[in-house]
């Protein structure tokens, strides 16, 4: 009978310290949320909702841009002068540009062939052009790969030049910086630069360089990106709707309106006096594209985007390279902002209207407050009101501006407009590293300056496509698991099951959904999932 009583008596004096700890808790929330959580939160929403109105012009300004450019603007060959190269009796194929065509790689297996063999199949007077490889490869078997196969097209005749480093300094911006330092690149007037897996057409430099020729004043020469892998898998149909509006709504304005945008580092043509007037390639950032960019628009010079030419190229078909391509894309337009807002703001030879436009519009806004607002705003704050209900959102500020925004974003690929909600979840949950690696851009943190090549699969995808290549699984157990992924998924699971048995602000439905999509990226099953077309 004793053993009995002490055997009932042991849970309930468990149950009893349970209750008295959740009693504790509960006080100590109570005692701090009035004078200290409730201020802070306030806080963070009306900065959040500044950010988002911030957000909302700018989204709203480049959809009426867009649209009057689309209407009533002029076609590129109407805003500038271009006529078709001819050729010259008297001066023969000298009377073409010296063009110089870099490709620059780095252990790139799948898809050296590719890259060499489209920059190669250019079409261009033989002796006017130069293809220069830059093989920063570490693997002595690639590399060896890779010579042969430049060795092969010379027999045909190609004027190619393989070139390598006894180092990797600078990454991407050290290799074109040294390959821009050999002789043969004095006679070159202009630079068209792709990376290893970008398969330009042959008529690329027919339909770019007579800009360069008739119209002094441009530097650059942009072309459009053609995805052949964005129906691999759902990870890359979300890719594919956020570069689509960068294409055709973010480059196409900065080109009509102040003849500015971002160089995005291949299939572009640029003006070498130009280049070298900007300063050359500097390797301070991740961003040595978008750095020359920015230098030669200070000087003046001004660019132009050809949303009409596509050139073929890969996304990232694995979270582990999207993830590394997102945090180089995010950190280091930050960090250049960080080193080069003052240089912008004291120059004398722009206008001050386009001072603005870069500093606000092209950085702080796009860069910084974007990625910031979406994953504090969508992620941490509002969920946090679910258990703070004395702090209320706008329904204008938490629905309408995001509607708004998301409607905007996605007009860029109508065909996937049925993705709407999966996209959301994902940039929402890519905005966590997005905001890390800006923060580190911003504080020049570690891991400012890593540099992790994408992985490319070129002819392994097109294998994979015809059904001749086996499936590799893209998680195992024991595969890396993103743990602060794994944090915000508890948390707004937590604020979920919150908001059902205590909350009004009837979230727990979103809060559920976006704490599964934290779940599923946090163990990296995303780019498993294939969409329905």
């Amino acid at each position: 009978m004793d053993r009995f009583s002490s055997s009932t008596v042991i849970p309930e004096a468990f149950q009893g310290a349970k209750d008295d700890l959740t009693t504790q808790l509960a006080l100590v929330w109570n005692q701090i949320k009035a004078p200290l959580i409730v201020p802070l939160l306030r806080l963070a929403v009306f900065l959040c909702l500044i950010m988002s109105v911030m957000m909302f012009i700018e989204r709203v300004y480049m959809g009426v841009v867009i649209t009057l450019v689309k209407l009533f603007g002029r076609k590129p060959e109407k805003r500038y002068k271009w006529e078709p190269m001819k050729d010259d009796i008297e001066l023969g194929n000298s009377s073409y540009p010296m063009v110089l065509v870099q490709v620059p790689m780095y252990n790139e297996r799948e898809v050296y062939q590719l890259s060499i063999g489209a920059a190669c199949g250019l079409s261009w007077p033989s002796d006017r052009i130069i293809i220069q490889i830059l093989d920063d490869s570490t693997d002595p078997t690639i590399k060896e790969m890779v010579q042969l196969e430049c060795q092969r097209w010379a027999s045909k005749g190609v004027n190619i030049k393989y070139e390598v480093r006894d180092n990797r300094n600078g990454y991407k911006a050290g290799a074109l910086k040294e390959g821009m330092k050999r002789s043969y690149v004095k006679q070159c007037d202009c630079v068209a630069i792709f990376d290893a897996d970008f398969q330009p057409e042959p008529d690329f430099l027919w339909r770019t360089i007579p800009f360069l020729v008739h119209n002094p004043e441009l530097a650059l020469i942009q072309a459009r990106w053609k995805f052949v892998n964005s129906d691999e898998c759902l990870m890359t149909r979300m890719q594919e709707m956020s570069l689509d509006y960068h294409f055709t709504v973010e480059q196409e304005v900065g080109s009509s309106t102040y003849a500015f945008f971002g160089f995005n580092g291949t299939a572009g043509v640029w003006r070498i006096s130009a280049l070298n007037e900007a300063g050359g390639w500097k390797d301070r950032t991740t961003v040595e594209d978008m750095d020359l960019a920015v230098r030669a628009s200070l000087k003046g010079w001004k660019f132009l985007y050809l949303s009409d030419l596509k050139v073929k190229n890969e996304l990232p078909s694995t979270l582990k390279a999207y993830r590394y391509q997102q945090h180089r894309w995010s950190c280091g337009p930050a960090n250049l902002f960080r080193k080069m807002v003052l240089e912008i703001i004291n120059n004398k030879k722009v206008s001050s209207w386009k001072k603005i436009h870069v500093i606000y519009s092209f950085f702080f806004v796009r860069k910084v407050v974007a990625h910031i607002n979406t994953f504090v705003f969508y992620c941490i704050v509002l969920p946090a009101t679910v258990l703070v209900p004395e702090v209320v959102v706008p329904k204008w500020g938490a629905v309408y501006i995001p509607s708004v925004i998301t409607i905007l974003n996605a007009v860029g690929t109508p065909r996937s407009l049925h993705l709407l909600v999966f996209w959301i979840l994902f940039e929402n949950v890519m905005s966590l590293h997005r905001t890390k690696a800006t923060i580190i851009g911003l504080l020049e943190a570690s891991r400012v300056n890593e540099w992790v090549v994408t992985e490319k699969l070129g002819d392994a995808l097109k294998a994979k496509a015809g059904g001749k290549a086996p499936k590799k699984p893209r998680f195992k157990i024991g595969d890396r698991i993103h743990l602060l992924e794994l944090g915000v998924a508890f948390y707004l699971f937590f604020c979920g099951c919150y908001d059902v048995m205590f909350g009004k602000n009837h979230f727990f439905i979103f809060l559920f959904i976006q704490s599964l999509a934290f779940f599923i990226m946090a163990f990296g099953y995303v780019g498993t999932i294939v969409p329905q077309s």
